[in-house]
């Protein structure tokens, strides 16, 4: 019988202390997958305490996916991956994008942070910010970084900034205008907008298999890539081919900047190590909150360099952190205190639940057998090939509501006939609608 030794803590029930216990056990594997757990009542029986803190703790591992129930039998424990280890890995010789979600947001939970906070700091949050963001959130990022990605991150390293687009301006004024920026090709478009804007050559990579084609990149000082997971096509840059890409920015003094946008949601397998921890000298790490919260929290943040944080200290510390100190600290007690792990959880869990009942849907549809799924596990979106001689722009005629893969290119290509779909926030009725009107122009082809 699991035996622990609860204690009532300030702000923390008791269920939340046997469900930290729990888990712990279950990620140390002292509890084995697929091990069955204590009935409630026996377990709250054993352990003096209600049967209600039992089930609140066993319902919360169950949301998170640590554990399944099995009608009239009991609960098991999953298997838990774990995250990457802290070394690098072994190498061998408008707006398309659904950049942010709002579904199942801890309301409750981060009004009760938020309480704390202005409680906890009162004048102080009216007080001048330091321009790298509060270290409570710095700290707090390098914490998460570590556990979660694998990355050793020194806090004072990390800046923090009202959304990525800021953060891509201050680099462009960091790393100059007077470089070649290369892109993905195809890629996120509002990436070259932004670099074009900021008054920077940006050119178009082709990429192959394996992602961007290092012989492309010819006179481009900047590469920016998300080799964790490439949208649209949901590619993960193998380590032979970051490797090279490491050594193309090393010759050439270059700088790569990873875009990890969106890391939390892989569902089959945790996602390869940051290219950072292979060589966090060339390396510019990205990430931001505003796509695994909600759009409107704008705290985005980078990693530089050791010596790129010096040069923006010493020629662009002037700018004030663009982000108030409420939401940073609110944030910073979000991760702390483990809200945004079980926020994550929750909400892989229930995306997978979204995704199977989309692919069952495309997989029922009458046409069916002209329709075939790609990269399935590429976040929160997949690729949907469609099998027709029709031209692309039938599709957009039609007010087919998923964009098209050659869409994705700086050339705009036709005829690739494959649509991205992103599930995120997808009703019933729009996809089904959809499916409608692909149905429609195949037959009428």
């Amino acid at each position: 019988m699991l035996t622990y030794q609860l204690k009532k803590a300030p702000g923390m029930p008791l269920y939340e202390s046997l469900y930290r216990l729990l888990r712990e056990d279950i990620r140390t594997g002292k509890l084995s997958p697929g091990e069955k757990l204590p009935s409630k009542r026996a377990l709250a029986a054993h352990l003096e305490v209600s049967v209600i803190t039992v089930e609140a703790a066993y319902e919360e591992l169950l949301s998170e996916g640590y554990i399944r129930s099995k009608e009239k039998v009991g609960y098991f424990v999953e298997e838990y991956r774990r995250p990457p280890a802290v070394t690098a890995p072994t190498i061998p010789a408008p707006d398309p994008a659904p950049r942010g979600t709002v579904e199942g947001f801890p309301f409750s939970v981060w009004s009760r942070l938020q309480r704390e906070v202005v409680l906890d700091y009162g004048e102080k949050l009216l007080l001048p910010l330091p321009n790298r963001g509060v270290p409570e959130l710095r700290n707090a990022i390098a914490r998460h970084l570590a556990s979660f990605r694998g990355m050793t991150v020194d806090p004072e390293n990390i800046l923090i900034g009202a959304g990525t687009d800021f953060l891509y301006n201050l680099l462009i004024q960091l790393l100059g205008r007077d470089h070649i920026y290369a892109v993905e090709d195809p890629g996120y478009g509002k990436i070259r907008s932004i670099y074009a804007a900021g008054g920077v050559t940006c050119l178009p990579i082709p990429m192959d298999d394996s992602g961007v084609r290092p012989d492309a990149l010819g006179d481009a000082r900047v590469l920016h890539i998300s080799p964790s997971h490439h949208y649209p096509t949901g590619l993960v840059t193998p380590p032979a081919r970051r490797r090279e890409l490491l050594d193309w920015a090393d010759r050439n003094r270059g700088w790569i900047i990873e875009d990890d946008y969106d890391s939390e949601f892989r569902f089959h397998a945790h996602p390869m190590s940051a290219m950072q921890t292979m060589d966090s000298q060339r390396v510019i790490y990205m990430n931001s909150f505003s796509k695994s919260l909600a759009p409107s929290i704008r705290i985005s943040y980078m990693v530089l360099p050791t010596a790129l944080m010096a040069k923006f200290q010493r020629e662009l510390g002037f700018y004030s952190c663009t982000v108030p100190s409420f939401e940073q600290y609110t944030l910073a007690r979000f991760l702390s205190l483990g809200h945004f792990e079980k926020h994550i959880n929750r909400m892989r869990k229930f995306y997978r639940s979204s995704r199977k009942k989309v692919v069952a849907r495309i997989k029922s549809s009458p046409m069916a057998d002209r329709l075939t799924i790609r990269e399935l596990d590429a976040g929160l979106h997949f690729l949907l090939q469609v099998d027709t001689n029709l031209p692309d722009s039938a599709f957009r005629a039609a007010g087919i509501p998923f964009p098209t893969l050659g869409s994705f290119y700086a050339d705009k290509r036709e005829n690739l006939h494959t649509l991205v779909v992103s599930y995120a926030g997808l009703k019933d009725e729009t996809l089904d609608e959809a499916l409608e009107k692909l149905e429609q122009l195949i037959l009428a082809e």
